[in-house]
Parts: structure tokens; sequence; C-alpha cells
């Protein structure tokens, strides 16, 4: 296999992990909901630096330690889990907003004063710090055993270990770069104002509803072998 079908195949084995719901796209979701786009753009960058994290141990074999010694694996997978529960409950517990009971109440009213008022109610939020928001998504990622075993995997089973070092970097910053590409995007669609408008009103449920999968991930990490 030459380093042209290498790539291509390497672009669409990540391509279908990071466009898969999981764990990264909960924390987005939920970034995008809570707070503001800067705040999602953010947590994205934080996510795809997780990414780089991942390719970095996987290049100088670190990540089959971790993958073969299982009280390492089994520590961080706890680690992890205890992450997603954390921010499960901050989920799991989102309120639904005030405006709500007078949109419903009003239809009438315009939606760009709707939206106003929704947007006022946002940017009275508690924010997370740009470091706080960065490191969010650094850790969802980081921490995501799943992807510790996705990446050992694909470099040293997809590519081929005579490949270059420099080859198998272009590799790994592709899919990083990539990374932060998808889910700025997503930070993107998410809090365009018309979608936004929706998730102001409705997405206290689709919060409950992340961190119920949330949940549901740090439950299966605790219970897989």
């Amino acid at each position: 296999m030459n380093y042209t079908e290498q790539f291509l195949l390497i672009a669409a084995v990540h391509l279908l992990a990071v466009a898969s719901p999981g764990p990264d796209f909960a924390i987005i979701l939920k970034q995008s909901i809570r707070y503001d786009r800067r705040t999602a753009i953010l947590t994205s960058f934080g996510i795809a630096t997780g990414i780089l994290l991942h390719v970095t141990y996987s290049l100088v074999g670190i990540g089959v330690l971790i993958a073969s010694d299982e009280r390492l694996f089994n520590g961080l997978k706890y680690l992890a889990a205890a992450y997603f529960c954390y921010i499960a409950w901050h989920g799991l517990k989102a309120k639904q907003p005030v405006e709500q009971s007078g949109i419903d109440s009003d239809a009438s009213t315009d939606f760009s004063e709707n939206e106003k008022n929704i947007n006022s109610s946002a940017a009275a939020d508690n924010r997370p710090s740009s470091y706080k928001a960065f490191f969010t998504g650094f850790l969802i990622n980081g921490l995501n055993v799943k992807a510790t075993l996705f990446f050992v995997s694909l470099f040293s089973v997809v590519i081929d270990p005579q490949t270059p070092f420099n080859i198998k970097l272009s590799y790994g910053l592709y899919m990083t770069v990539a990374t932060a590409t998808w889910f700025v995007f997503l930070s993107y669609l998410l809090t365009h104002h018309r979608i936004r408008y929706f998730l102001q009103i409705k997405g206290y449920l689709l919060d409950r509803v992340m961190g119920g999968v949330l949940l549901l991930l740090a439950i299966q990490l605790l219970i897989s072998d």
C-alpha cells in the first residue's frame, strides 16, 4: 500500500470516528447550549489538542504500553469515567430557562425580540474562562480510553510499521487539524442565531440528554473489559 492509499484509508477511518456521536460531540453540544460560540470553539481546540496527545504517545510507543498494562489502562479508564460523570451531572441538572414560560404564553411575540431576550439571558451566564473551556475539551478527549485504543490500533495495524516517522507525523497532524475543523464547524452550526434560539429554549432538554449519554458512556467504560 502506497502512502496515498494509506492516507485515504486513515482519513476515511478518522472521519467515521470523529463524526460519530460520543463524548466529544456531547461536550460541544453542551457548551453551545449553555454558553456561546467562543466557548464551544475553544472547547473544540481542546479536543483537537487531545488528539495530538494520542498521536504523540502512539508515535513514541507509550500508547502500546498503556493498552498492554492492565493497571495503567484501568487507572485511565476510571479517571475518564469519573470525569464523564462530573460533566454528566451538570448536564442532568440543567434547568428550564425563565424565558420559556413567557414565550409559550405569547405566540405573537416578535422573533427578533425573543432572540434578543434569549441572548441577553445567555450573556448573563457564568461562562467558563478561555482556559477552562479549552481544558474541558482536552480532558474529554485526552482521557477517552476508546480514543487511546483507536490510535494505538491505527498506528500499529493500519499504518505500516515501516512507514517513515515524518509520514506518520503528517498523518497525526492531519487528524488533529481535521478534528479541530469538524468541531469548530459544529460549534458554528449549533450557535447559528436561529438554531441557538431554539436550543436556548429547548436546549435544557438536550443538555439533560447529553448528560445521560455521558453517564452511559461512563458506565460502559467501567463495565467494559
